[in-house]
């Protein structure tokens, strides 16, 4: 699906003279917003981004302050998996 915006040239000049694709700025705000939103999986969106690893996704989620939940509960399950390892 292509979808087309209207912004006024002298705001799309402004903006793009920061630097970067503007088509591509627009793309991860709007799939930035949509995942933490949860409408779209961690999936989902490495693949509307275009990523080929979880590792790129993950440096684009972090770059964007965004961080994964992870607790005691998830820590725990962690170190006795790494206890039946016999790490």
């Amino acid at each position: 699906m292509e979808f087309t915006v209207q912004i006024p040239d002298d705001l799309a000049k402004s903006m793009s003279a920061s630097g970067g694709d503007l088509s591509r700025r627009a793309l991860e705000a709007l799939a930035l917003e949509e995942f933490k939103g949860g409408r779209i999986t961690r999936p989902e969106l490495r693949r509307l981004l275009g990523f080929g690893t979880r590792y790129q996704l993950d440096g684009f989620l972090k770059s964007h302050a965004i961080y994964e939940d992870y607790g005691m509960e998830d820590f725990e399950r962690d170190r006795a998996a790494l206890r039946e390892l016999g790490l």
